[in-house]
């Protein structure tokens, strides 16, 4: 899945007229970057979420055959006038979503991050519920958020804080009771955020964590995007 439903208030001007997704970076949409990243590892299954100015995503990318992939849409901003926060669009979603998933965030730019069937046959191997790449602490999230430990769980109380790269596996039962309480494919559209879930889920210790090293920005502000096409 594809979290592309974000207003990106902090990029206005620049998303005023364009969703944040479709911001260009060396001349290629955000989004795109980890859509081909995903189908390089084999994944061409993608859903997208949508909301502000969602109609401009769908028409740029469309059903995605024609790029060798299969795109479908949970147009939560068509259905209910508004985004639905991570967790309340993951579970919008989950009846198109497999037992077993990546998310991904749209505006993250990360070009070598490498999304393999290898991490995932690991993942289900473990039985864990979610699994987490953290990165180092950039400057606009100097606390962090979320620890690794010895073994490799992750934890929501810990020395030393990294910050959730958005970029994560997924297991269904993670947005199903009882650690959510939303009802499947969320009719009503209530509004989540993912974090809650994510600190529940490692108090029963169903989180496991990586660090990954390469190359990773948030694109939240023009400025950061300014520096990316710049480099």
């Amino acid at each position: 899945m594809v979290l592309a439903a974000g207003r990106g208030e902090r990029m206005r001007p620049l998303t005023d007229h364009t969703p944040k997704p479709l911001l260009t970076v060396h001349g290629k949409p955000l989004m795109q970057w980890p859509m081909d990243a995903l189908a390089a590892g084999g994944f061409t299954s993608l859903v997208v979420n949508t909301a502000w100015l969602g109609e401009q995503i769908e028409a740029r990318f469309g059903d995605g055959h024609a790029a060798g992939r299969s795109i479908v849409y949970s147009h939560e901003g068509r259905d209910f006038g508004e985004a639905l926060e991570t967790a309340g669009g993951i579970v919008r979603a989950l009846p198109l979503l497999g037992d077993v998933f990546w998310v991904v965030a749209g505006d993250i730019h990360a070009p070598d991050f490498a999304f393999t069937q290898a991490a995932v046959e690991r993942f289900v191997a473990s039985g864990k519920l979610a699994h987490l790449w953290l990165v180092p602490n950039p400057a606009h999230n100097p606390q962090g958020d979320f620890g690794i430990s010895v073994e490799g769980l992750a934890l929501d109380d810990a020395p030393e804080r990294l910050t959730f790269s958005t970029f994560a596996l997924y297991r269904a039962a993670f947005f199903a009771p009882p650690l959510c309480a939303i009802a499947p494919g969320n009719p009503q559209g209530e509004r989540a955020a993912l974090a809650p879930l994510l600190r529940g889920a490692m108090k029963k210790a169903q989180v496991s964590a990586e660090r990954y090293l390469g190359s990773w920005t948030d694109v939240g502000t023009p400025e950061r995007l300014a520096a990316l096409n710049a480099g």
